[in-house]
């Protein structure tokens, strides 16, 4: 027997496994390249530099200390992309019906005669107190909703996400409320894992230089050294400068999606608590639960009948919204990605 819920779940557009305990998004098959940019390089050192290494400290623990720390920590930062990819990252769940309750008339509409009809309408934002300074929300046509304070529309995802950050391809899923201490964990693991790799194979070469005389010649003896150096080395710009600038976020109490949608405005920083406290709020807080019951189940009448309400009695244009959205998130992508070039060229 089919049971009747008061919202609607998620859109068909994500990917749910084990009966909705793993929630994918809709690019999730981006999630085979980011496992293989990890495990390829992790199996090359393993299988060539690290074996090298046990060999130049025979009767040592040392080198089976680095063959160990390698596999666990990478099976640890597999697990965080995990836990990224795989969590509802904070989806508000859409309405079966407009609030009614903030339903006004608009008299323009006309019929026959002259005769003025109202027409039940829904502003377009309205204001809530957050920490005694008000907020603007905005009214989503397509979740049938007012977004909760820092929430926005994933254009990618079609849902409404709490404290969205961003949409990362790279993990195939959005990045909010739920998921975003997991991520920033997943990027900052990956940084050390580079710079362990890195180093690990710089420390090869090294001991190859004292066995053949040149570097030339110990380069030649393990060309793929030279490769994971280089492979880590570029990864590096991206991770770390990703690293840094959401060390950045996370001690004032932004989000990506704020900083690039209202750059250049002054707007009074209504979520900052003081940087230790921002901290505390993102790492030392409790993971809220899922506001979606992914095991229940809504009849097909009432599916239908939501579907149909969205396009009539409300201010806006979805498709007009949702190319904008589309835009932004990609606004957004190439901010990200000047960033981390602009880190590369302070460096340099």
């Amino acid at each position: 027997m089919m049971k009747c819920i008061n919202q609607l779940p998620p859109p068909v557009l994500l990917k749910f496994i084990f009966r909705g305990r793993l929630i994918f998004g809709p690019d999730a098959k981006s999630l085979i390249i980011t496992l293989l940019l990890i495990i390829v390089p992790v199996i090359i050192f393993c299988t060539n530099v690290a074996r090298n290494l046990l060999g130049e400290t025979s009767g040592n623990i040392a080198g089976y200390a680095i063959l160990m720390v390698t596999v666990v920590f990478t099976i640890y930062v597999l697990l965080l992309l995990l836990l990224t990819s795989a969590r509802d990252p904070g989806i508000v769940p859409r309405n079966l019906h407009p609030p009614t309750e903030e339903m006004c008339y608009d008299s323009s509409a006309s019929i026959d005669v002259g005769r003025q009809t109202p027409t039940p309408r829904l502003p377009p934002t309205k204001e809530v107190i957050v920490n005694g300074v008000p907020v603007r929300v905005k009214y989503c046509i397509t979740c049938q909703l007012y977004r909760p304070p820092r929430c926005s529309h994933c254009s990618v995802c079609d849902n409404c996400v709490e404290r969205f950050d961003h949409h990362c391809p790279w993990v195939g899923q959005c990045i909010g409320m739920r998921n975003y201490r997991s991520f920033f964990l997943f990027i900052s693991s990956s940084t050390i894992l580079c710079i362990f790799i890195f180093g690990m194979s710089a420390l090869n070469i090294k001991f190859l230089t004292n066995d053949y005389g040149t570097v030339w010649k110990a380069i030649k003896e393990s060309p793929l050294s030279v490769v994971l150096m280089v492979y880590c080395f570029i990864f590096l710009w991206f991770v770390g400068g990703l690293t840094c600038f959401h060390l950045y976020l996370i001690g004032t109490n932004q989000t990506t999606y704020e900083t690039f949608r209202y750059r250049g405005v002054e707007r009074p920083q209504v979520y900052d608590r003081g940087c230790l406290n921002n901290f505390r709020e993102v790492f030392c807080s409790k993971i809220k639960p899922s506001r979606n019951n992914f095991h229940a189940y809504v009849q097909e009448n009432e599916r239908g009948f939501t579907r149909g309400m969205n396009s009539e009695g409300y201010i806006g244009n979805l498709d007009g919204n949702r190319r904008e959205k589309v835009e932004d998130d990609r606004e957004i992508g190439g901010d990200l990605l000047k960033i981390s070039q602009r880190h590369e060229a302070e460096d340099a």
